[in-house]
C-alpha cells in the first residue's frame, strides 16, 4: 500500500503523506477484509457494528449503539467551536454467493459485500482514527454506520431512533464508490444525484376456466399482459422526456403450469424511479388510471398495493461545493468531476437529505479486477481508493469546521 502512495505522490496527486495516514491505512484495509469475509444482511450486522464500536473507543471516541437495531454513532469533539459535521457509511452486505478466490472471499455461503459497504466502513473508520489523533480542526463530527441500505430503510430507522438528537450535525455528508471511475477520482452533482424508488404491488381478478372455452372466463393473464403494455407508456407518453423516469414490470404470476386452465388470478410486481417529485407523484396517479383502465374494459377487478419507499438523493449546492472543494484539495482538480450525470439506482442516505442539508459523493473504484458493476456475485471493493476515502473525509472536515 506505501508504494501506490508513494507512486501517487511522484505523480504529483498527492501533496503529503505521513506514517500515520499509511498505518491506517493499512489498518483500514484488514478491517475491510474482516467486514468482507464475515459479511452480514440488514438488521444482522452484530459482528461489524462489534468491529466499529472497539475502533472508535479504542480511537478514544465517544460511541452510542443500537440506533436504529445495529447502527452505529460515534461523536468527537474538540475545542470549543459550534459547528458540527455528520459522516456516514453503510455496513450491509447483500444476499449473493461470492464468485472469487480472494484470500478473504466470504466464508458464508449466499452472503457478500457486493456493494463495497465494507470498503465505506473502513474508510470512515480510518478517517475517524485519523481525525481523532488531529488537532488541526475545531468543533464536532459525527461518525454514523448505517445498517439496511439494501432495504432502503435502515436510515429511516436510526432516523426514528433518534439520530438528528444524538448527532445534529449542520450537514450531513455519505460517500460511495464507483466502478469503473478511475482510483483517486471523485465525482458528484448538484441537485439530484440518485433516484427516488417506489414499488408496487398488482392483483388482477377475472374469473377461470378451461382453456378451449375462454369466452366463459374472464382471462387474468391477457389483462395482465395488457397491464404491462400500458405501464410502458407512462415514461415515454405521460413523462416530459427531459426528465428521467423508469417503470418495470420485474415479476408476474399467475396460476399452476397447465396447457388447458385459464386461471383466475394474475399478480405482478414492479419498481418506479424517478428524479424529480412531480414525475414521481404523476407516475403514481398514472399506473391506479391506467390499471382501472385496462381491467375495467376486460370486465375484471383488482387491487394496488403502492409504497413509496426512498426519496429522490438531492445534494444541496453549498454542500457540494464543500465536498468538491475536498477532492480538490487531496487529488487536484482534474480528477473531480463535479456535473456527473445522475444515477437511476437509489440510495435511503436520501432520508437524511431531506430533514438535513449535505451531499453525497463518489469515489473511484477503478476498472481492475473485481470492479465491476455492484450487486455483482464477482464484485470486490478496490483497496487502493482506501487512502483517497480516508484523506477526503480528513479534509472534508478540517475544510468544514474551519469554515473554508
Amino acid at each position: 500500500m506505501e508504494k501506490i502512495i508513494d507512486e501517487e505522490i511522484s505523480k504529483g496527486s498527492i501533496m503529503s503523506t505521513s506514517a500515520v495516514l499509511e498505518n491506517i491505512t493499512k489498518e483500514a484495509t484488514v478491517w475491510r477484509h474482516k467486514i468482507h469475509r464475515h459479511p452480514e444482511l440488514a438488521y444482522e450486522e452484530l459482528r461489524t457494528s462489534d468491529l466499529i464500536a472497539e475502533v472508535l473507543t479504542d480511537a478514544g471516541i465517544e460511541v452510542f449503539r443500537g440506533i436504529g437495531g445495529t447502527g452505529v454513532i460515534g461523536v468527537l469533539r474538540k475545542g470549543e467551536g459550534k459547528k458540527s459535521i455528520g459522516l456516514r457509511a453503510d455496513m450491509d452486505a447483500l444476499p449473493l454467493s461470492e464468485e472469487s478466490e480472494l484470500p478473504y472471499k466470504s466464508v458464508i455461503d449466499k452472503k457478500m459485500h457486493a456493494c463495497g459497504h465494507d470498503g465505506h466502513t473502513a474508510m470512515l473508520l480510518g478517517a475517524a482514527k485519523l481525525l481523532s489523533a488531529s488537532e488541526d480542526f475545531d468543533g464536532t463530527v459525527y461518525f454514523v454506520f448505517q445498517p439496511a441500505e439494501e432495504h432502503l430503510d435502515g436510515a429511516y430507522r436510526m432516523i426514528d431512533d433518534g439520530l438528528f438528537d444524538i448527532a445534529p450535525a449542520d450537514a450531513f455528508f455519505g460517500m460511495h464508490n464507483w466502478p469503473r471511475l478511475p482510483i483517486g477520482h471523485f465525482a458528484i452533482r448538484k441537485g439530484p444525484m440518485l433516484a427516488s424508488f417506489d414499488k408496487f404491488d398488482i392483483v388482477v381478478e377475472g374469473v377461470g376456466g378451461h382453456g378451449a372455452l375462454p369466452h366463459e372466463g374472464i382471462d387474468p393473464i391477457v389483462i395482465a399482459s395488457q397491464v404491462v403494455t400500458s405501464l410502458q407508456t407512462i415514461v415515454s407518453r405521460a413523462i416530459n422526456p427531459i426528465d428521467s423516469a423508469v417503470v418495470s414490470v420485474t415479476h408476474i404470476n399467475s396460476g399452476e403450469p397447465s396447457y388447458n386452465v385459464i386461471p383466475g388470478r394474475a399478480a405482478m410486481k414492479g419498481a418506479v424511479r424517478s428524479l424529480n417529485s412531480e414525475s414521481r407523484k404523476k407516475i403514481r396517479s398514472k399506473i391506479y388510471q391506467l390499471v382501472k383502465g385496462v381491467v375495467d374494459g376486460f370486465g375484471g377487478t383488482f387491487k394496488i398495493d403502492y409504497e413509496e419507499v426512498c426519496p429522490v438523493l438531492m445534494n444541496n449546492p453549498g454542500d457540494v461545493s464543500h465536498a468538491v472543494a475536498a477532492a480538490i484539495d487531496v487529488v487536484g482538480a482534474d480528477r473531480v468531476n463535479d456535473q456527473i450525470d445522475p444515477v437511476m439506482g437509489s440510495e435511503d442516505f436520501a432520508a437524511i437529505l431531506e430533514s438535513k442539508p449535505g451531499a453525497y459523493i463518489f469515489i473511484g473504484n477503478g476498472d481492475g479486477v473485481g470492479s465491476c458493476m455492484v450487486h455483482n456475485p464477482k464484485y470486490d471493493f478496490n483497496d487502493t481508493a482506501i487512502p483517497y476515502g480516508v484523506r477526503f473525509w480528513n479534509q472534508l472536515v478540517k475544510n468544514y469546521l474551519l469554515g473554508s
